[in-house]
């Protein structure tokens, strides 16, 4: 009897599929590299931008298509490994993120790098969700909650690595490939670990819902027209087509959310249950992670613009100043679970009040110094700035996830992992509107200056963002309040 087969009566419900220390490190490297690749381009942007000509909504698309198409479906992905074998999903999408990763690393061009990396965002949305699903039905208790640990920590590290083991990888320049060897290694660690994913149990769940792939078609298109807009209206000054753009978006979106509801009614599965997102505190919780998400990839690109090309620190500099940073987010991470343990919604307000105060900082230091700033002089407040990201950020999604019945778990999971990312891609584009916009406004100033100025401009999105989050976190810790002393919930 395989993990799959659904329990008869009179008959003893079949035991978990057996994952040994090898087939979870092989699970935990597919998680760590798709977040790897989530981070490590940021630091290779200025070589990019050398070698390819690219220019600045180019380099915003390379980082946003990845995200965008990882988002968009990373529930598609879920659904087709309940389906059709969660071994067989890894090992699909893990060969090909290895041939996408080969694919980005002989791009030609920076519109051929960004459709590559389209590619590698979708590989990396069908072997995603395979590690969490094969975590949670291989292991019970104690053991589930090791393994989860595990793999957190093994996340963490790969933001770490991306900033500082990417940051290496470029300034080394192996083999005279500059930032391609980025994605060149993606592919004989891929290929092994597809070569060792025989070590893993296949699981599967054949009773779960079919895929919506027109709503999937259409969410992505509707996304993908939005990012473009945005993106590429302020560099080329709104023609009508970027404004059609924004238009066709929004009418795809629309339809989509019509389109989910038709299917509720009928009774099957739609890809986003609409009643899910009436739910005003889950709503709240959804565009609580949209926010916070949005915040860190803006970071990272702006901060790389900033320090390489601004200010022409080697790759490998710009990942060592930002390392603390990282073992601060590690710090604020492991202490997070503590905190709201003991004081609720209110931990994570007061963090992401904390994180909000950290970007202000950074904003000003940086805004206030101008082309005199001594890039090691932001080293304590990016330590700050870590840790209470790392405060917010672990806790939140367990904090979306329990504003909705059990019975709805796995599709607010499924939504809740897909606004994190489509929130990573739209942050990219608004924070990067914001940057590009400052820089052609002080072209003449110098890059450094100019750099400093596009840095500080852009960091508003992110304290705008962040206190508009604080304040929905107040307002759900208010709520939970109000439910627990049995009060009416205003």
């Amino acid at each position: 009897m395989t993990s799959s087969t659904l329990p008869c009566p009179g008959l003893r419900a079949a035991p978990p599929p057996v994952l040994g220390r090898l087939g979870l490190a092989v699970l935990l490297s597919g998680g760590f590299i798709t977040i790897f690749d989530l981070f490590v381009v940021n630091v290779a942007i200025p070589s990019m931008q050398s070698t390819l000509s690219a220019s600045f909504a180019q380099i915003s698309f390379i980082i946003a298509a990845y995200e965008l198409a990882y988002g968009v479906l990373l529930i598609a992905g879920s659904r087709l490994g309940d389906r059709h074998g969660r071994r067989r999903l890894f090992m699909l999408g893990m060969a090909g993120f290895a041939l996408a990763s080969a694919l980005c690393g002989v791009a030609p061009t920076a519109d051929t790098l960004i459709a590559a990396r389209i590619l590698q965002g979708m590989a990396a949305a069908m072997l995603f969700p395979q590690v969490y699903a094969l975590i949670r039905v291989s292991y019970q208790g104690q053991e589930r909650q090791r393994a989860f640990g595990l793999l957190g920590m093994t996340l963490g590290l790969a933001a770490i690595a991306g900033q500082v083991l990417g940051g290496w990888i470029v300034h080394a320049d192996l083999f005279g490939l500059a930032w391609r060897s980025i994605f060149l290694l993606n592919v004989p660690l891929g290929l092994l670990a597809w070569r060792l994913a025989r070590h893993i149990p296949e699981s599967r769940e054949p009773s779960g819902a079919r895929m919506d792939w027109p709503g999937a078609a259409l969410v992505g298109a509707g996304l993908a027209l939005l990012l473009l807009a945005l993106i590429e209206g302020p560099t080329r000054h709104w023609p009508a087509w970027t404004v059609a753009c924004g238009v066709a978006a929004a009418a795809a979106l629309a339809l989509f959310v019509r389109m989910q509801r038709r299917i509720a009614v009928r009774g099957a599965a739609p890809l986003v249950d609409m009643a899910l997102l009436t739910q005003p505190r889950f709503a709240a919780g959804c565009l609580l992670v949209m926010l916070v998400y949005s915040t860190a990839s803006a970071m990272f690109l702006c901060y790389a613009l900033l320090v390489q090309t601004g200010f022409g620190l080697d790759a490998l500099t710009a990942g060592l100043i930002f390392a603390p940073a990282s073992v601060g987010f590690v710090a604020g991470s492991m202490a997070a679970p503590r905190l709201v343990a003991r004081f609720g919604t209110r931990a994570i307000a007061l963090a992401a009040l904390l994180y909000g105060g950290a970007t202000a900082t950074l904003m000003l230091q940086v805004g206030a110094a101008g082309a005199s700033l001594a890039p090691w002089s932001l080293l304590p407040v990016l330590v700050w700035l870590g840790a209470a990201q790392g405060a917010v950020n672990t806790p939140l999604v367990n904090l979306a996830l329990g504003l909705v019945e059990d019975h709805q778990a796995g599709m607010a999971a499924g939504v809740v992992s897909t606004l994190q990312q489509v929130g990573a891609a739209l942050g990219v584009s608004a924070a990067g509107m914001l940057f590009f916009g400052t820089l052609d406004a002080y072209a003449d100033a110098g890059e450094a200056e100019s750099h400093a100025r596009a840095f500080a401009s852009a960091l508003q999105f992110n304290v705008a963002a962040i206190l508009i989050a604080a304040a929905l976190l107040w307002w759900l810790g208010r709520r939970a309040r109000d439910a627990g002393s049995g009060q009416q919930p205003r």
